[in-house]
């Protein structure tokens, strides 16, 4: 039995400085040394999610944590994700199932807080008496002065928790010092208490260059400077938040690969649905909204969407909808997955209001669906089999829509419960619920193959399976981390009682 220690928490100077991806590499590296850790973030905001083995949702970041851990997800690794839908609105999911819609203002009152305080609470204990450590995740930054009193995810969360945090502060973005110094010194002196350390993340150059940095910023904060971190742009972690969206976006396409267009949603979700395929040798995937774009694409892929009917209209208002339709009338393939799915029909209808005040809309009649969104929310892990395939593929679906597909129309797959799923038409206009659906190879050797066929390329994939791929990731990530941070000062950290 390891001796128990105390919670970690990273918390950040702001949005994006790398949280999530070092919660993964701490979990990689306790799990290494014989532990048995945990990841927790107490609020998520993303529309990256995952479902648990028992059909729950939690932000896609929490799971991958886990992955790394080397541990199932559960509802209990994030207690409450927000998924934003337009209008300043979020559905609220409350241990793992969506209990409505909150405008920003609404969520944040103090008051309407501590019913869900208690529950991160509860969550946290629970988890606490499974797993050792805890590797904690704040949210954004730890010193938003305005959200103190209504906090249940940053400093609040470490006092309950007890945790030693860690500040992680993005020095690409410029202004370190500052950024660490304010971070800790706007805090309470009772919350000051509990940061115990900094990591200088996203470093580019040599590291003795920032050795009077260092010692600098540790004179200034008054805590250690725990490790100097590099831009990782080598280690591949999936991601979570959408400002990543902007580093993979391109507007070029490359003549002797098959070019894959993703039309870049307002409302995109689960963009890591197309991590797999962007490692093809075969294919240069890009992000766009530009409509002369994504035009170029010899795939043109419909993602999955918060507010399918809103992200229908602003497609049309860029006139991506006609780009669309001519791309696959000229032989274009056109996927869309799960909101992308519903678009490719002939309509959508939102008699409840579930996602607006727009009752219903005609769809791109790529395929003869039609869809009604409904308040019951679908979440479930699946396995299918491809249509003339024996292997199985697995998957995971949320959605809030029921899909009518005429008996006549091929699906797509055929799941192990012996439904069926999605619709092709022809071999090149196709469309799934089913997120995850490209990290199988039949389904992407089967969306690429006539162009890779009129391009002389291979028509299997020669990607390294996406399992062992991420265990590599993980393994990689905690080597560098260990390469850069003082693991032994941290462990010494979480081994205080204070």
């Amino acid at each position: 039995m390891m001796k128990k220690l105390r919670p970690i928490m990273l918390g950040g100077t702001g949005s994006d400085v790398g949280k999530s991806v070092l919660a993964a590499g701490l979990c990689r590296i306790f799990l290494q040394d014989g532990y048995h850790p945990a990841p927790f973030k107490a609020q998520n905001m993303a529309l990256n999610s995952y479902v648990t083995p028992d059909g729950l949702e939690i932000g896609r970041a929490q799971a991958v944590q886990a992955e790394a851990a080397g541990v199932e997800c559960m509802p209990e690794m994030n207690p409450v994700l927000l998924k934003p839908s337009g209008n300043m609105t979020s559905q609220v999911v409350l241990n793992g199932l969506p209990v409505g819609n909150k405008d920003a203002y609404e969520y944040f009152r103090k008051e309407n807080k501590e019913p869900l305080r208690k529950e991160v609470h509860a969550a946290f204990d629970r988890l606490s008496s499974r797993y050792n450590p805890i590797v904690m995740e704040g949210a954004g930054s730890i010193a938003e002065l305005n959200l103190r009193d209504s906090d249940i995810v940053n400093m609040s969360m470490a006092r309950y928790a007890g945790a030693a945090v860690i500040l992680v502060a993005d020095i690409d973005r410029g202004g370190v010092f500052a950024s660490a110094y304010g971070s800790i010194m706007l805090q309470t002196e009772e919350d000051r208490r509990h940061i115990k350390g900094i990591i200088v993340n996203k470093f580019r150059g040599d590291e003795k260059l920032f050795e009077k940095g260092r010692r600098q910023m540790e004179e200034i904060c008054g805590v250690p400077v725990i490790g100097v971190v590099p831009y990782l742009d080598d280690i591949h972690i999936e991601e979570e938040d959408s400002v990543s969206l902007m580093k993979k976006s391109s507007v070029h396409t490359e003549e002797n690969m098959i070019n894959v267009a993703v039309l870049a949603l307002p409302h995109i979700s689960n963009f890591t649905d197309f991590d797999t395929i962007s490692r093809d040798p075969r294919v240069h995937l890009y992000f766009t909204d530009d409509p002369s774009e994504l035009g170029k694409g010899d795939v043109i892929i419909l993602p999955g969407s918060k507010n399918t009917i809103g992200d229908l209209r602003a497609m049309r208002e860029k006139g991506c909808d006609d780009v669309v339709i001519a791309a696959a009338a000229r032989g274009c393939s056109v996927m869309g997955i799960c909101g992308g799915y519903q678009m490719m029909g002939r309509e959508i209808s939102d008699p409840d209001g579930v996602e607006g005040e727009v009752a219903a809309a005609e769809g791109l009649c790529l395929l003869p669906t039609s869809t009604v969104l409904r308040g019951n929310k679908t979440i479930k892990r699946v396995e299918f089999t491809v249509k003339d395939c024996e292997v199985t593929g697995s998957g995971y679906e949320i959605h809030m829509g029921e899909t009518e597909v005429p008996a006549d129309a091929s699906p797509l797959v055929v799941k192990s419960d012996g439904t069926c799923d999605g619709c092709i038409a022809g071999d090149r206009v196709m469309g799934s619920y089913i997120h995850g659906i490209l990290d199988n190879q039949e389904v992407t050797d089967r969306l690429l193959a006539p162009h890779a066929r009129a391009k002389g390329l291979p028509l299997k994939s020669e990607t390294e399976p996406y399992r062992s791929y991420k265990e590599r990731q993980y393994d990689a990530l905690s080597a560098r981390l260990r390469e850069c941070l003082d693991i032994e000062l941290l462990y010494k950290i979480m081994r205080e009682d204070d």
